[in-house]
């Protein structure tokens, strides 16, 4: 019996050897034609930028270099995105905010700089019904109570990103948030799948 298993076990070995000699130069050499259609990239682990900037930015774009722990804070805001259910233009939108109001910093009270009561990566203050001190300092939490306010935005979705930002915000320079899009965008981009 082993001897009829083994014989048929070298038989189909030798068979798909021979195949892949036979078959191997005839396929490596074989013309395919011209190539029709329109050619298609697919980058499945990174997300549409459609997505991430549907109206385009707006304005001067600034930029600046993220250091760990930055990135760590961008990390953290696209993963409280990720929990609250939200699609990478909150995450953009988010990351953006961040970047104006703190630079991707956690900060504390800043003392005489500090504006009124505000801490954390979206400058929320305690005083206004964000939270705690220590809940607004944690990147989760203050994510996902702007992505709240957010949410609460007829129509967020669909507006220019300082638009949506300053309705959450309220901030007294409405149209800060839209220099940061692009860099927010490249954040998201690089980081939604990881």
């Amino acid at each position: 019996m082993n001897t009829i298993i083994r014989k048929s076990v070298l038989g189909v070995a030798g068979l798909a050897f021979a195949g892949g000699v036979f078959a191997g130069p005839i396929a490596a050499h074989a013309d395919t034609g011209p190539v029709t259609g329109k050619p298609v990239a697919v980058q499945a682990d990174k997300p549409d930028s459609g997505k991430l900037i549907p109206h385009g930015v707006q304005g001067k774009q600034s930029h600046i270099s993220l250091n760990d722990e930055q990135t760590g804070n961008a990390k953290a805001i696209i993963a409280a995105t990720k929990k609250a259910g939200l699609p990478e233009r909150a995450a953009v939108i988010s990351i953006a905010t961040s970047l104006q109001e703190s630079k991707l910093e956690n900060l504390g009270h800043l003392g005489d700089r500090n504006d009124h009561d505000s801490l954390g990566l979206f400058q929320q203050r305690p005083s206004s019904g964000w939270g705690t001190p220590e809940q607004i300092t944690d990147p989760e939490y203050a994510t996902l109570a702007f992505e709240k306010g957010l949410k609460q935005v007829d129509g967020w979705q669909d507006m220019p990103l300082t638009e949506a930002a300053q309705t959450v915000q309220v901030s007294a320079y409405p149209d800060a948030y839209a220099q940061w899009e692009k860099q927010a965008a490249h954040i998201v981009a690089a980081n939604w799948n990881s």
